[in-house]
């Protein structure tokens, strides 16, 4: 399609001159009132402007983090990035009563320079900044009453393909932040395989509801159509998850053929959305319905697709797919006619890493649906995640992904973009790969995900790392032992919840205050990580299941939640709301 532009900036300069008045962007105030539009020649006029401004303050080659709300003023602020040549930092400003934290690490690991905002979060911005010896010296600019003739004054420049365009910052496992290194090669290489799997073409309209300063929302919903040269329609996140309605309301009003976004949207669609408020929709012209970034539950899939069916909508349209912020997003997905492939296997078998096919009548049977295959040169491997060696057909290991999309690595962070991004299958040498920390298995060329190595806990299509949460709860009370706490997900309800088990310390047994306790652990985790607990189980000291080494052992933990077996001082279930 635009293999000839080797660059997201010469992309967006031939669509200002060559489409100029056609739409690229929409908002959707409260997900349903038309607010604010981007033609793309009022873009690369932005763009133009907000670059020569960093230009002038001699930001080319640095970071700037991106703090907005959700609008279009982002989209303009993070082109006017990459037209300057500073390395672009997506992130969401704090909310009121929020902790800066992750904020403060973000913008310490990027040493970003300036942060760019809008006018109307700039004051609150400056202010809070200020109260943090480690943000107060990083200057704070506002994109969106900047001097449109500006743009003249932009100097374009020659960019590499392979210079960096932005960070993507996932949360580590130890609760820093890392910054995922993309190049515009891996863009332009990623937004091609998009657009080649999705069978998308220029009659495609997209809307879409997902966080741009998230991999999915960004890549997906804001750089495909760019690739594309097709507009976008955007709602805002919140307004989304208040009212699921309103992103089934603008599919239907913009006739949309692309949408999705993880299981959880569609399970909340299935249960918010009013059985007299289907008479609102026309689904029809959806034909691909994305669904990713976490487990994908074939109950989902026919729950949605029975519900909606009146609508006009086809179960034809699920498009599971496979992807992470390394490989830039996308790794897999499957043939855009065929209805999504759900592979039913024996449960035991699975639990040691065999795979049996099984019919759906055996009592153990586990139903994991297929998120495609690979496109373009990207390549996948199964590999024994220990030995490194290629496992056989019949058994499950690590998810190693080879291709041009795969990012540079982690920003200022060398051991572990080695461990992570240069891997090498040991009989045959072949690499380098990155590995995924999933698990997962190959059948028939379909890729299956079964699991995470590393206990990443995801909840409504975020990433939660359980040493996280469990330093916030042990933080909560006093009478919490520090080092003694575990957290984890079960499926209940069709949905995953999340679980706490803390050990109580020695010298509050006698005095402990149950609802005190419980009650900071719900807020703590809740002001934290924006996650409900479902249940929490706090159990004697010395008690919690560890290593040798001492370190906790998750899933032995969960085994004895499960088997009523933790040496429990008191337990309380739906603690959190279990929506």
């Amino acid at each position: 399609m635009q293999e000839h532009y080797s660059t997201v900036v010469e992309l967006l300069c031939h669509r200002g001159r060559s489409q100029s008045r056609k739409m690229a962007y929409s908002f959707l105030q409260d997900g349903e009132k038309l607010t604010s539009t981007l033609s793309y020649q009022q873009l690369d006029g932005k763009a133009g402007a907000i670059a020569s401004r960093l230009q002038s303050l001699g930001l080319t080659g640095e970071r700037a983090l991106l703090l907005y709300p959700p609008g279009l003023e982002f989209i303009a602020a993070f082109f006017g990035c990459l037209y300057a040549g500073v390395i672009a930092v997506p992130a969401y400003p704090p909310r009121r009563n929020q902790k800066l934290s992750r904020l403060q690490a973000i913008a310490s690991d990027a040493s970003a320079k300036i942060i760019l905002t809008t006018a109307s979060l700039k004051d609150d911005i400056e202010r809070r900044f200020a109260e943090d010896a480690r943000l107060e010296g990083i200057q704070c600019l506002s994109s969106d009453n900047l001097d449109g003739d500006r743009a003249s004054e932009w100097e374009e420049r020659e960019i590499d393909p392979h210079s960096l365009a932005f960070l993507q910052y996932t949360s580590g496992s130890t609760g820093t932040p890392k910054g995922v290194m993309v190049t515009h090669r891996n863009l332009m290489h990623n937004e091609k395989a998009i657009a080649q799997s999705f069978g998308h073409h220029d009659k495609t309209i997209v809307v879409g509801w997902l966080p741009t300063f998230h991999d999915m929302g960004l890549i997906g919903n804001v750089l495909q159509p760019l690739y594309l040269g097709i507009p976008s329609i955007l709602l805002s996140p919140v307004a989304f998850l208040q009212q699921p309605i309103c992103w089934l309301k603008a599919i239907s009003q913009y006739k949309a053929t692309t949408s999705g976004g993880p299981n959880f949207a569609y399970d909340l669609c299935v249960r918010k959305v009013k059985p007299e408020q289907l008479s609102e929709l026309d689904l029809s012209s959806w034909d691909l319905a994305f669904n990713g970034a976490e487990p994908i539950r074939s109950e989902t899939l026919e729950q949605f697709a029975t519900k909606f069916q009146p609508c006009g909508f086809r179960k034809e349209a699920f498009y599971p797919c496979y992807g992470m912020a390394e490989t830039t997003l996308f790794i897999t997905g499957g043939y855009k006619p065929n209805l999504p492939i759900i592979s039913s296997l024996e449960g035991t078998a699975l639990a040691e890493n065999q795979i049996t096919v099984s019919t759906n009548t055996v009592k153990d049977a586990r139903q994991i649906v297929g998120c495609g295959r690979t496109w373009l040169d990207d390549k996948i491997a199964i590999v024994d995640p220990e030995t490194c060696e290629q496992c056989p057909g019949n058994r499950v290991g690590e998810i190693w992904v080879s291709g041009a999309s795969i990012a540079q690595g982690y920003w200022n962070r060398q051991t572990e973009t080695e461990r992570t991004f240069n891997a090498y299958i040991k009989e045959t040498g072949e690499g380098p790969f990155l590995r995924t920390g999933d698990l997962g298995f190959l059948l028939d060329g379909e890729l299956f995900v079964t699991g995470r190595i590393k206990d990443v806990i995801i909840i409504r299509g975020r990433n939660h790392y359980p040493q996280d949460i469990e330093g916030t709860v042990e933080q909560s009370h006093p009478a919490l032992r520090p080092g003694c706490g575990a957290a984890f997900v079960l499926e209940l309800k069709g949905a995953e919840r999340l679980i706490v088990v803390q050990e109580v310390e020695r010298s509050y047994l006698r005095k402990l205050k149950i609802d005190e306790v419980v009650g900071n652990i719900r807020q703590a985790v809740a002001s934290g990580h924006e996650l409900q607990v479902y249940a929490v189980a706090l159990i004697k000291p010395g008690s919690i299941p560890k290593t040798s080494s001492g370190k906790i052992q998750r899933h032995a933990c969960q085994a004895s939640f499960v088997a009523g077996s933790l040496d429990v001082i008191e337990e309380l279930k739906n603690v959190g709301s279990a929506r």
